[in-house]
């Protein structure tokens, strides 16, 4: 059984909600669906890896007001508890102010509390930023290794013998997030572009709710293949490597934005994400700051351009079109 529970009840500082049992958790979900397609839910993202040492200090002057409430949804660390804390001190610092940290599993969870209202700002996926453009206002985009952008993988065992979504006709296949750009949706416009649907493709599909959790349903053979998010499955490369190895990416999509900061509509000039953006800005010259993003495999963050997701933009059209 998977464990429900809040750390925010704790702390007073971080709220989760969230599973700590994930093998029994994607055992359940096949179990449920088997011989069935999922069907996609109503408003539908990403992760997060972070760290940093155990000798951060707590920030000196903390306003007395209410706290800046950033979102996030889960990743693939198992210590994201002291990650998540040490991320939490480094903001409060930087923008002088107390922050929150709140993680959900899904991205429907983030989205919609960030359209909301609830949330100040999250990091999401460029699939929600995209759907609900009218609603949301960039904020800041991650920098990975010198570019704002990112690829999604189609993922299958190390020995077997594949290069397109064509040679997985037929397989168990596992998603991420019914709202993941990397996770789903890249996937779902491939088959849209071949007039077809999963349900028509794949034997079956499933939702693992972490792109983590792809890669270990593909290595330990649950699925056959999976729609991961590229660079997930690099970090974990280098974190990981005993559990990728038994992967390999037998297609990879073209480059697109890389996953979002971003805020309600309206929102961008208020003083707190004014400090935000700022604080994300300033990271690789703070050394609490270089240690997360060494942590994240990040190297800063950018305040970016909305264009960069004009792509995501023109497969949403696709998959919409097909119906």
């Amino acid at each position: 059984m998977s464990t429900l529970f809040d750390w925010g009840q704790a702390s007073g500082q971080i709220e989760i909600k969230t599973t700590t049992s994930w093998e029994v958790s994607v055992a359940s979900r096949v179990g449920r669906l088997s011989g069935s397609v999922v069907q996609r839910r109503a408003l539908t993202r990403r992760a997060i890896l972070i760290g940093a040492s155990s000798t951060l200090a707590a920030p000196s002057t903390i306003r007395a007001e209410q706290p800046f409430r950033f979102g996030l949804t889960p990743v693939f660390l198992t210590s994201d508890l002291e990650l998540l804390e040490a991320l939490q001190h480094y903001l409060s610092a930087a923008m002088n102010i107390q922050v929150q940290l709140v993680l959900k599993r899904t991205y429907q969870e983030i989205t919609s509390q960030l359209i909301s209202g609830l949330l100040d700002a999250a990091w999401i996926c460029g699939f929600p930023f995209v759907a609900y453009r009218r609603e949301l206002e960039l904020v800041a985009i991650p920098v990975w290794r010198g570019k704002p952008n990112y690829q999604s993988y189609l993922l299958v065992s190390s020995n077997r013998d594949a290069s397109s979504i064509a040679d997985l006709r037929g397989d168990v296949h596992a998603f991420s997030d019914p709202d993941s750009n990397s996770g789903y949706l890249v996937t779902r416009a491939l088959l849209a572009e071949r007039r077809a649907k999963p349900q028509d493709f794949f034997r079956r599909t499933f939702f693992t709710y972490g792109h983590r959790n792809v890669v270990r349903a593909v290595a330990a053979g649950l699925a056959q293949s999976g729609s991961v998010d590229g660079y997930v499955w690099e970090v974990m490369t280098e974190t990981e490597p005993e559990l990728t190895l038994q992967t390999r990416p037998a297609w990879r999509s073209p480059w697109m934005g890389f996953p979002p900061i971003a805020t309600s509509v309206g929102n961008g000039r208020n003083d707190g994400i004014v400090r935000l953006r700022r604080a994300l800005i300033d990271m690789p010259a703070d050394q609490t700051g270089r240690d997360v993003l060494g942590l994240l495999r990040l190297d800063g963050f950018t305040p970016g351009d909305p264009a960069l997701f004009d792509s995501i933009a023109s497969r949403v059209d696709l998959v919409r079109a097909l119906g």
